[in-house]
């Protein structure tokens, strides 16, 4: 997914720019970069942190990125922020989305036979150098930013730095969140709250949809209104989303607790002890085992000094690699109990199979998994969540496949938790899984836990509707 931080101070912004951008890195694992504005222009660094903290690649960086504003972004994929020169001037450019009709964007964009693209990823264009062509287009910045917002299909939140301010702009329908932190003599732009408390910055208020501002030390001007029409990704409360951070007012960890409880009041197993899946399935199970009365266990400890987020790998072999690694069992809560996991969701479910093997292999009695989310049987428009490279790789969609084959013109049926297709569903699930039960939340409980009005929350990965 990604995510990004930007400061605009009447002193020295690099401490709050550093470890702003760093409370993100649990938004991506690929590249991490900074970007200020210095007496003597632009200064930029960007680093590979596949396989290093964002930190320790910066620390020889910070000499050299003193300044008064400045960005950074945490990336699942492109290089950013990158530095270009148009007619608007000298800007500095990060984004967060994803634009599901990138390549004909792309196409239209080299109709004018005067203009390519420098960077590249792999056989696509960097999304950020695109975003930059279209700001472009405009006869001004904020011209140029309203049509990347309206011709991007999916989503694109973006900062954007100047040599006079930093501009900032939420995605047409605010999938992805931004908010506004204010202290005295600095005023900060994040994606995840969680950034601002330990800086000394207080949440001032979140962007709306598609609303654009200009922020210097002095203030925040608004360039362009909020719109009434939001979809915020619901998987920000349910996995993404950092325990300390709120969006629209609402914290991922007392969303999660209430998954929990309304997962628990919905059941009626008998088990030994609850546990999560970590780290993201702890609030989960804390919620589930207050609400059930039932003894909450880490049966698993995580290990993540030096182990990247397992969903992230492309490659299968790795990703389950780094998920057994991740993961020490303890034998002594394991043997001869009945165990209830809460889990945040299930993406493909690989890992999953291997941990439960490896549960059983030291003594449990019983395995049971509730998830806290519905079954993900679309794959999302919007964001790279993941890098599948089918919609195939989710376990709902390996598991309609092995039931009846094609069947696109049923998924709604099989999203459906009230209908015989979805009980099949759950129950092929569960059968390749090896668990003793599976239950997964309803949609209905899902958004009443995560506590903002449902017709403001993207739920098509669930659904497959848009909104």
């Amino acid at each position: 997914m990604g995510g990004m931080f930007g400061v605009s101070s009447d002193g020295d912004c690099l401490a709050d720019l550093f470890y702003g951008t760093d409370y993100h890195s649990h938004l991506g694992t690929r590249r991490g970069g900074m970007v200020v504005n210095t007496d003597g222009g632009f200064k930029r660094n960007i680093h590979d942190i596949t396989n290093a903290q964002f930190r320790s690649k910066f620390e020889e960086d910070l000499p050299k990125l003193h300044g008064p504003m400045g960005i950074g972004v945490i990336s699942d994929y492109e290089d950013q922020p990158l530095l270009i020169n148009s007619h608007h001037g000298r800007y500095a450019l990060a984004t967060v989305g994803r634009a599901h009709n990138l390549d004909q964007l792309v196409k239209r964009v080299l109709a004018n036979r005067g203009f390519h693209f420098a960077e590249m990823k792999g056989n696509e264009v960097n999304q950020t150098e695109l975003v930059a062509a279209l700001i472009n287009q405009g006869q001004s910045l904020v011209e140029g930013m309203g049509i990347a917002q309206r011709e991007i299909e999916g989503s694109c939140s973006m900062l954007l730095l100047t040599d006079e301010a930093l501009y900032a702009a939420r995605d047409r329908v605010g999938r992805t969140p931004l908010a506004i932190g204010r202290r005295e003599g600095a005023i900060a732009v994040t994606l995840e709250t969680c950034a601002l408390p330990n800086l000394d910055y207080e949440i001032e208020r979140h962007l709306g949809p598609g609303e654009s501002v200009r922020v210097t030390p002095e203030g925040v001007e608004r360039l362009a209104e909020p719109g009434e029409h939001m979809q915020i990704c619901s998987f920000l409360w349910i996995y993404y989303g950092y325990p300390a951070s709120s969006y629209e007012g609402r914290n991922t960890e007392v969303a999660r607790n209430q998954c929990g409880v309304a997962l628990a009041r919905a059941d009626d197993v008998e088990v030994d002890m609850v546990a999560g899946i970590p780290d993201s399935g702890v609030g989960h199970a804390i919620g589930y085992a207050a609400e059930a009365q039932v003894p909450y266990r880490r049966p698993f400890v995580k290990y993540t000094p030096t182990w990247p987020r397992s969903f992230m790998p492309q490659d299968q072999q790795v990703r389950d690699l780094v998920a057994r690694m991740k993961l020490i069992p303890i034998r002594e809560l394991i043997d001869g109990q009945r165990i209830l996991f809460c889990e945040d969701s299930i993406v493909r479910g690989t890992q999953l199979q291997d941990i439960i093997r490896r549960l059983f292999d030291y003594g449990a009695r019983e395995i049971h998994m509730r998830p806290a989310c519905p079954p993900l049987v679309f794959g999302c428009k919007f964001l790279n969540f993941s890098r599948s490279r089918s919609e195939l790789d989710l376990a709902a969609r390996r598991a309609i496949e092995q039931l009846e084959g094609d069947a696109e013109d049923r998924l709604e049926e099989y999203a459906d938790s009230k209908s015989e297709c979805y009980t099949r569903m759950i129950e092929a699930i569960r059968d390749r899984l090896g668990l003793t039960s599976l239950r997964y939340q309803t949609l209905d409980d899902m958004t009443e836990a995560i506590g903002v009005p449902r017709e403001k929350l993207c739920t098509f990965c669930w659904s497959g509707k848009e909104g």
